[in-house]
């Protein structure tokens, strides 16, 4: 996952020719070994897709499992409708395409996570290729236009500090200057099919809750680790989960960003004193 589906953004940089509604497809089983598109709501695909790939095994497949890492980082609720609609089309009569509009609300969520990447919103992906609304094409969910804009939020970012060995004093500021503060092991694990690379392993506990919501903050931080690849790979060595303590903020805007982390060990007697005396110390 250290490179994010480069194979597919190299292979779309350039403008595909439009797709000709008018050839000839045909209709066939969305394959089971094509994960990303298992849950869309039909079972039936049309080929050539939209994307121009006409065979399943040597295109389709492959490519789709490429998008598996934007998919996992939650950009956008309707990202994998999005999409699945164009890397397997539902098969009906008719071609239903995704509007113009619910493409721009999934290129203005997750073109942000490229760009954390290095990476550019494709090409072929050009928002002016799709028709406007009023036609028939798959338009954005109204229960999703404005999802969750005040809830906390991953986003890209700088690294956050990493603090080894850090003294008392240093653990209680960074507890006092800070949104919020949480103990939580953080494990990156070798790559199987289709796994994220990084995982908050078990409960996270709050130290300073902030603006956090308790049944959300878990997979808001597994979400920054997969936004943040370069940071992830920088601060979570591989091997056995680690604990960390971990402080951030919450901007304006409702995003999160981590500004310190604590490698939190056993012989870390200064971490454990300072969140243990914060609950009755005055800043």
């Amino acid at each position: 996952m250290a490179v994010f589906f480069t194979a597919t953004l190299l292979a779309m940089t350039s403008p595909l020719m439009a797709f000709d509604l008018g050839q000839s497809t045909r209709c066939v089983p969305i394959p089971s070994q094509m994960k990303v598109c298992q849950d869309v709501g039909y079972s039936e695909m049309r080929l050539p897709n939209f994307l121009g790939h006409s065979s399943l095994e040597g295109e389709v497949v492959p490519r789709s499992e490429d998008w598996r890492p934007l998919l996992q980082t939650g950009c956008h609720p309707q990202a994998q409708a999005f999409l699945c609609s164009l890397i397997a089309p539902v098969c009906l009569d008719t071609f239903i395409q995704p509007c113009h509009s619910l493409c721009v609300a999934v290129r203005d969520s997750c073109a942000p996570v490229l760009a954390c990447q290095g990476h550019a919103w494709p090409d072929a992906l050009n928002c002016d290729r799709f028709p406007p609304q009023e036609d028939m094409c798959l338009s954005p969910h109204p229960k999703f236009t404005h999802f969750a804009k005040d809830l906390p939020k991953p986003a890209c970012q700088n690294c956050p500090s990493v603090v080894e060995s850090p003294a008392f004093k240093t653990v209680l500021d960074a507890l006092c200057q800070h949104d919020f503060a949480v103990t939580a092991k953080l494990y990156r694990r070798r790559l199987l099919m289709g796994e994220p690379e990084f995982e908050v392993e078990g409960r996270v506990e709050f130290i300073r809750q902030g603006p956090l919501l308790p049944y959300d903050t878990q997979h808001l931080l597994q979400q920054w680790l997969l936004i943040n690849l370069p940071c992830a790979h920088a601060l979570v060595r591989p091997g056995r989960a680690q604990l960390y303590l971990l402080t951030g903020a919450v901007q304006y805007d409702a995003s999160l960003a981590l500004t310190h982390l604590f490698p939190w060990h056993k012989k870390d007697i200064n971490i454990a004193v300072a969140t243990r005396k914060w609950k009755h110390h005055r800043c």
